[in-house]
Order: C-alpha cells, then structure tokens, then sequence
C-alpha cells in the first residue's frame, strides 16, 4: 500500500513524534506519548498504527500496554511483538477503510470510550 506523503505529514503535525516502520511485509506507524480519551488509564502510552489489514481486521491501532477504560474492551492480541517492542490491541474493527491515517487513529482511539 503506498501513503501519501500529505497523509504522513498531517501526522506528524497532530502528534509531533512520528516514526515509520515495516516488518513482516506491514507497514506501521510509531507515535510516541499519545494522550488518551478520558477516563483511560494511564493517560498516555505510545501507540503502533498499522492502516493495512492485519489479522483479521481492516487496520489496528497496538498499545504499549493494556489500557483500563471506562467500559471494558476484549485485549484479544497480548504481547505481540512488532519492531523489538511487545504490544497489545483490542477487538476493534472499523466499517471504513477508506479513512486517512488521523482519522483511522480517531475511530481506533474512539473504541476505548
């Protein structure tokens, strides 16, 4: 899949520290210290976009660590290493695939409400 430079940029602007990889034929995006919707806990972890499909799902969006959130969700992927890191996702997938890399952070982040 080939991103737009304009949509890798619009990132880095939102979240400041934005880093690419690629491994197992997966592109992903690093974003460092992401402040979380409230009532999450903790507030703020570093998460791992992956805006291609990926185990089932269209796009994942993996945490540094579970996340305790108002209602609870099904972390169904648990120290899953990708790019010398462990991380950890919730059942999650979203009806649209046709979004840009900010909003598919958007509507990943709105399922921990």
């Amino acid at each position: 899949m080939n991103i737009p430079q304009e949509q890798i940029e619009e990132l880095k602007r939102t979240f400041g520290n934005v880093q690419y990889g690629e491994e197992g034929g997966f592109i992903f995006f690093l974003i460092l210290s992401l402040l979380l919707p409230e009532g999450c806990e903790p507030k703020m972890v570093d998460v791992l976009l992956c805006p291609v499909p990926r185990d089932g799902y269209p796009s994942r969006l993996f945490f540094s660590e579970a996340i305790k959130t108002p209602t609870p969700r099904n972390w169904n992927t648990q120290n899953v290493r990708i790019l010398e890191r462990n991380w950890w996702a919730f059942s999650w997938k979203l009806e649209h695939t046709d979004l840009r890399l900010i909003q598919l952070v958007s509507a990943h982040l709105r399922g921990l409400r």
